[in-house]
């Protein structure tokens, strides 16, 4: 059996055009993610995976792959609210990505005393909104309370 040199050569330009269509997309306006900690359950669980879109605050520099210095700051962005889950890379770990509520915006005073969360100097009420749940890690049980914040934008969350 002869296999046909334009067989190769044109899965090979098939399969790089492919590759560069979903490099642009991500990187332009889609990309995936997996949840890898509990840190935002119950609204987000371990092991989920959601899509998350480029556009909506704008791009930066980690916008792309690498996140390479082609400009500073943010450009084409909007303002983010306060509840809008968000992902971020730190200064200090350009490599990872975190997941989380949004809950100061620029100027705001944020402070966490005696376990209650404070925005402005002003207590963020919370609520229980559940029974003590156990979660086993190994040997060890964990006894874990759900809430409910009511942030100063009327919007609740879990």
């Amino acid at each position: 059996m002869k296999l046909d040199k334009n067989f190769f050569s044109e899965n090979i330009k098939t399969l790089f055009y492919a590759l560069v269509i979903a490099v642009f997309i991500r990187s332009i306006f889609l990309q995936p993610f997996y949840i890898p900690s509990s840190s935002m359950e119950p609204t987000l669980l371990v092991g989920d995976r959601l899509f998350v879109t480029k556009y909506s605050y704008g791009y930066s520099k980690h916008s792309f792959p690498f996140s390479p210095p082609i400009f500073k700051g943010r450009v084409m962005f909007s303002e983010p609210k306060r509840g809008d889950v968000i992902v971020f890379k730190t200064p200090a770990d350009n490599r990872t990505d975190y997941i989380k509520r949004l809950i100061g915006l620029p100027g705001d005073k944020i402070q966490f005393i005696n376990s209650n969360l404070y925005l402005n100097n002003n207590e963020i009420f919370k609520s229980r909104i559940s029974k003590n749940d156990v979660i086993y890690c190994g040997n060890n049980a964990i006894e874990v309370f759900t809430f409910e914040e009511n942030l100063p934008n009327n919007k609740k969350y879990k």
